[in-house]
Order: structure tokens, then sequence, then C-alpha cells
């Protein structure tokens, strides 16, 4: 509880749909009232959802406000109509996707997921940070990825955006630590989303110019695919990050970064395994276009992989 036994003050990004839905839902649904989320989406006309899942809590422990992460002054504004521009946990949650061969991908696409993704996420922390670090409380929460810790084929600007806003967040960490504010990073593997099946959908079929038939055809053919078996085998729902972003929010000593899914932590130890890189560039090669065929039968693998010490580096949502 905040102090006085106030109820704590949650602002969250990107809330019209997925992830951050779910958890301005759960949060405000809490049984003892602990929060008082203020939902943000940049178009308000998409809030419909929303108001739907909220429920009863509708006015009470939720309001919406618009924000636009990518807009210096709607930023200003929303924090602005805060009373007393005062957040006690920040949860920025906004992001956006690419996929596909790089080549084909314009330089203004890239632009604008790093305006959403990085450069979104520092615009939040910058406006609520001084006065978190004035009252020497607080916590800001992240929603990054675990594609900010091991690089995945044809996704790279996405991957390059998650990486950024990693080492971001770990560089503020340590100054933040100072001024007794928080700053925890959640990092989901797959998530089964309408934004994720969607985008799957309709890279599937469209063109990609500048693009040689061979990347194309490894793309739709291969790593599609491959993709697929992926989500199906290892994909958590929104509601699975929603409560794994309120433990971390209700920890006494919350961890800087939190894994959601044991079943990736395989994947990622093979990074860390060798300093080289070579191990997990190498594994992930093979995956790809070695054993494509074998794709079940190595996510069954990845299964047996996960012992009970690599879930505990993890955040469980049960």
């Amino acid at each position: 509880m905040a102090s006085g036994g106030e109820q704590k003050v949650v602002l969250i990004t990107g809330c019209s749909s997925g992830i951050g839905l779910r958890i301005a839902v759960l949060l405000a649904r809490d049984e003892l009232k602990h929060y008082h989320v203020i939902a943000t989406m940049r178009d308000l006309r998409k809030k419909d959802r929303l108001v739907e899942a909220a429920g009863d809590t509708y006015g009470k422990t939720l309001t919406l406000l618009s924000l636009d992460v990518c807009s210096d002054d709607s930023v200003r504004q929303c924090i602005d109509s805060v009373k007393d521009r005062h957040i006690d946990i920040l949860i920025n949650n906004a992001g956006v996707g690419l996929l596909g061969p790089v080549e084909s991908i314009s330089m203004d696409d890239m632009k604008k997921v790093f305006e959403t993704n990085f450069f979104g996420t520092v615009r939040m922390i910058k406006e609520v940070m001084p006065d978190m670090k004035k009252r020497r409380a607080g916590h800001i929460i992240v929603m990054s990825s675990v594609m900010g810790l091991q690089g995945v084929v044809f996704n790279d600007v996405y991957t390059a955006s998650k990486f950024a806003i990693e080492g971001f967040c770990e560089s503020m960490a340590v100054q933040l630590l100072k001024f007794n504010v928080k700053l925890s990073l959640i990092e989901p593997g797959p998530v089964h989303t309408e934004f994720e099946t969607k985008m799957m959908e309709e890279v599937a079929k469209m063109e990609y110019p500048g693009a040689d038939a061979d990347t194309v055809r490894y793309f739709k053919d291969v790593y599609i695919p491959s993709s697929i078996d992926i989500f199906e085998a290892l994909g958590q729902t929104p509601e699975d990050i929603a409560k794994c972003t309120k433990k971390v929010i209700e920890s006494s000593r919350p961890r800087f970064r939190n894994l959601t899914n044991s079943l990736y932590t395989p994947i990622v130890a093979m990074k860390y395994a060798d300093e080289t890189g070579g191990l997990s560039v190498h594994t992930f090669y093979n995956l790809l276009f070695n054993f494509g065929s074998l794709m079940h039968i190595t996510m069954s693998i990845l299964k047996c992989l996960t012992c009970s010490c690599l879930r505990r580096r993890t955040i469980s949502p049960d």
C-alpha cells in the first residue's frame, strides 16, 4: 500500500488490447483495491474492449486517459492531468512489432519501431522519474522481451529495439537504486495475441521487394512455419504476463530481469554458456535450416531440458 494506506497509482501504456489491457484489468480488480489504475492508449476510440473487460471497475479503480508515447506534448499533458503528477508505478507496455527480411524494410519503418519501443519508453521514464527520485519511492516496469536477450532471425529491427531498451534500463537501474526507485524488466517469450496472429497471416501473403528470392523463400516457407510451431509449444497468454507483472509489483525485493517463460530459459542460457556467441548462432541456424521438419520434436526436447533449476530463474504466473 502507498503511504497513509492510500491506493498506489499505476499508469500503464498501450492498454487497448493484449498484455496492457490484461494488466490494467487485473490490477483494477485487485480484491483489496490496492491500485488505482490509469490505463492509457493512443486512440480512445479503441477503448471498448478495455471498458468491457474492466466491468464495474471502470470509473472506480480504473480510469482512462489518452496518451501517445511518441509525442512529447501528449506525454506531458497526460502526466500533468494526474493529481500532483504522482505516479507510484509506471508500466511501459506500448510497443510495435516488425517482421521480415531487412532488405525489404524501409528506414522510416525501422525508425517507427524505435520511436515507440525505445524512445517512447525513454520519454515516459524521463517524465515520471524526477518526481519518483524526489520522493525516494516508485517502481518502473518495462515490458521487454526474450528478444532483448537473444536475437531472433527475421526479427532484426524489433530485436534491436529491445536490446536498446535493455541496455538503457540496465544503466538506469544503478542510478535509480541510489534514489530507492525500483526498475524491473518483464521478458516474455512468445505470447498468443490477436496482434501476433494477424501479423503472421499478413506477412505470409506480402511481397518483399528488395529481398532476393532465396531469402523470401526461407522467410515464408521455413521461418513462418517454425515460428508458428514455437508459438504453439512455448506460447503464453496475455493473462499469464499480467499475473507475472503483478507478482513483480508486489514483491518486496523485485528482480531486475524477469523471464516469464521457463521453457525459454535453455535458449537464453546458450548465449551465456559460450562467450564467443557461436553456440547460439549455430544452434538457431540448425534449428531453422537443418531441423525444420523436426521442430515439434525439438520443442518437446526443450520442455524436457527445462529442469527445476532453470525454472527458478523465471517468474511464474501461477
